[in-house]
């Protein structure tokens, strides 16, 4: 049985985007390359055809990945997400108790994880770490750099 990906609204749209881009636009885009590479003649000496067709190999991959994680998505329903406690779906502020600095973390299934964006994994350290706890708590994290105590100032939608 295949795995769950979970997924907010948000994440659900944007895989739906670049599904929609991969089998549209890139798609006409990487046959139009290949047939550009075969009027070159010779295909065995050919790297613009070899490199055409590793793009296509590539996007049917994305394309077939894609598709088996919206096909085995749970989507995080963000109006109805708890925010009594740190969930999927939700967004929770954090103070770093040694530094005293603070960080706003949206807690995100894996494929929507993007640190640069403030948006851990649930199954991250810190994203598994947090799960469960609530305003006030302090949970202490394993991290490669030693252990970091994090307190719960806030948890929002």
């Amino acid at each position: 049985m295949a795995e769950k990906v979970i997924l907010t609204k948000e994440g659900l749209n944007k895989l739906e985007e670049e599904l929609s881009y991969l089998r549209g636009t890139k798609r006409r885009e990487v046959a139009k390359r290949i047939k550009q590479a075969l009027e070159f003649g010779d295909i065995s000496e050919n790297s613009e055809y070899d490199d055409a067709k590793n793009e296509q190999a590539f996007v049917e991959g994305r394309i077939k990945e894609i598709e088996n994680m919206l096909n085995n998505a749970e989507i995080i329903n963000e109006d109805e997400v708890d925010t009594t406690e740190v969930n999927v779906g939700t967004t929770v502020t954090i103070k770093d108790m040694d530094t005293e600095e603070e960080y706003a973390y949206k807690i995100v299934g894996t494929t929507e994880a993007d640190p640069l964006d403030n948006k851990i994994s649930n199954a991250s350290p810190v994203g598994k770490a947090l799960l469960g706890h609530k305003i006030g708590e302090e949970v202490e994290i394993d991290a490669p750099a030693g252990k970091i105590i994090y307190k719960i100032l806030a948890i929002q939608k």
